[in-house]
């Protein structure tokens, strides 16, 4: 019955984005398919949105349908399936079944747009927030934050195992510390550390496909940081240890390995290319991070953690606020993609990241607030039937359908919401600096869904007490900040204004002609 359901919704979405033939790329993420597409135009975007399994849609470098957690893992496969059937169908065709919705002929003519109505509907503000999209999309394809996004794309493929290996963990350690089934906990902690113990290997095969290399030399090279045999090896005065410079050491050591291996490429002739670059590509680069690199990385993840425990043992209050009160803005300009490194560097070292419960609460705080414009819009039927659909995966920490769909295109709210996760940031990162640390073992999850993988310095009982207090918090102070400050007088009127229904302007423009644009200028509604 799941199966069936996951090639329907796979099925649904396939012709409103154009159809095999405009999909040029299929991958995804923790909550959203990703589409490479070659004619953006063809893709139907409200009728997309108004499939009851989208939760909303991301544009950035790919076409991002946001689907939720466990749910987009089954409807890929489902979707790749579709899209080669169809390709082996009608391989020489191209696109045109979705571009004409109707069986035969073109669609009927829709007519002039009407102006604008008052209040403001949910698929008026859909349209701001894509327009708000569009705009950052431009602004973030600057060098550092395409730097950045490929960064995130070595690192994202790596959260689901994370995720695995970090409930286990979590449910290892409560098993040993009740003395429950003592002879199977040994095997429960392999299976959720060994991935752990080789997780630079990745890191260096996704460092090298990213950057355009052969994965698995880059794969090679960073497996020299986690072989025990460096331990014999001296550097810069230093007795090397297995796993010195972690995941940023075997980044910069793929990196490197993948610019040995082009110059190779350019240079070695063809008939001995298969003998000469994979040899020196990996001695090269292997040499370097023996003799540098581990040592560099090791010094600069060492320094993260002490800075991180630092910051929050002696300003936790102030740091959780401002982390959790600035993530979502990071979000919007793309700079949240250089703590995933950061991330890992700590669950590499202490086994969980403080960071990632404090900047969970930005999405407590959108909660808070769309729950406030819930309550301050009682006749706009629009937008509330948004929020109540988008609450649900809200709470579970997929705040992009209320963040683009509501808070940001109102302008007002996304602030407030901010606030929101701002107080409950500050609150997390009180208890880290009252010395009850509050991690998570694995990145990804947030909202409801972090639970199963907190992890720190105290009982699990205090730890799910400190991270649901916090979350209570975001959610309050958001829905206050937005409640009485979210929204100006001119807003409220505007938007709790009657719209009037399709029939009364129909019978108006039978009668009368054409309706008349409103007399009053229109209002922007992220006006501040």
């Amino acid at each position: 019955m799941t199966e069936n359901k996951n090639r329907a919704t796979a099925a649904a979405i396939l012709p409103l984005v154009g159809g095999a033939g405009n999909i040029t790329s299929i991958a995804h993420c923790m909550t959203r398919l990703r589409l490479g597409l070659r004619d953006r135009a063809l893709v139907q975007d409200e009728r997309l949105k108004a499939l009851p399994a989208v939760l909303g849609v991301v544009e950035d470098a790919t076409y991002q349908i946001v689907l939720g957690p466990g749910t987009v893992a089954r409807v890929t496969p489902e979707f790749e399936a579709l899209v080669a059937a169809e390709r082996a169908a009608t391989p020489e065709t191209a696109i045109p079944e979705t571009a004409t919705p109707g069986a035969a002929g073109p669609a009927p003519s829709q007519g002039p747009a009407p102006p604008s109505p008052i209040p403001l509907t949910a698929d008026e503000l859909a349209a701001q927030g894509a327009a708000i999209k569009a705009e950052r999309k431009a602004r973030n394809a600057t060098p550092v934050k395409l730097f950045l996004r490929r960064i995130a794309n070595i690192f994202v493929p790596l959260i689901p195992a994370l995720i695995g290996c970090g409930i286990i963990a979590g449910l290892n350690g409560l098993m040993v510390n009740l003395g429950w089934l003592p002879a199977v906990t040994p095997a429960l902690a392999a299976v959720a550390t060994g991935f752990m113990a080789l997780i630079a290997v990745f890191v260096g095969l996704n460092t090298a496909k990213e950057f355009g290399g052969t994965p698995i030399l880059g794969g090679a090279v960073a497996a020299i940081i986690v072989f025990p045999g460096v331990a014999k090896v001296d550097a810069f005065g230093q007795t090397l240890s297995p796993g010195q410079g972690g995941v940023l050491g075997a980044l910069g050591a793929a990196v490197l390995a993948v610019y040995v291996e082009k110059w190779c490429r350019r240079w070695v002739p063809e008939a001995l290319d298969v003998l000469v670059t994979p040899t020196l590509t990996v001695l090269v680069a292997g040499l370097v991070t023996v003799y540098g690199l581990m040592f560099v990385a090791g010094e600069v993840s060492a320094a993260i953690g002490d800075l991180s425990d630092r910051l929050l043992a002696t300003g936790g209050a102030a740091a959780g606020f401002v982390l959790g009160g600035l993530f979502l803005p990071l979000v919007m300009l793309g700079l949240h993609q250089a703590l995933i490194p950061i991330h890992t560097t700590l669950i590499e070292q202490q086994g969980f990241t403080v960071l990632l419960p404090i900047l969970a609460m930005a999405g407590a705080g959108q909660v808070g607030a769309a729950v406030a414009v819930y309550l301050r819009l009682p006749r706009n039927g629009s937008v509330r039937r948004t929020i109540k659909s988008a609450l649900p995966a809200g709470f579970l920490g997929v705040g992009e359908p209320l963040i683009y769909g509501v808070s940001l295109p109102l302008g007002r709210p996304f602030i407030t919401a901010c606030v929101g996760g701002a107080f409950g940031g500050g609150f997390v990162g009180l208890f880290n600096q009252l010395g009850d640390s509050v991690g998570s073992t694995a990145i990804g999850p947030s909202g409801w869904a972090l639970f199963p993988l907190l992890a720190g310095n105290q009982g699990m009982g205090v730890m799910i007490a400190v991270y649901a207090a916090g979350l209570v918090a975001g959610y309050v102070a958001g829905f206050l900040a937005t409640y009485f400050f979210g929204f100006s007088k001119q807003m409220l009127a505007d938007l709790n204004a009657d719209a009037p229904s399709p029939g009364a302007d129909a019978a108006t423009t039978t009668a009368t002609g054409p309706a008349s644009p409103p007399t009053a200028p229109e209002k922007e509604p992220a006006a501040l």
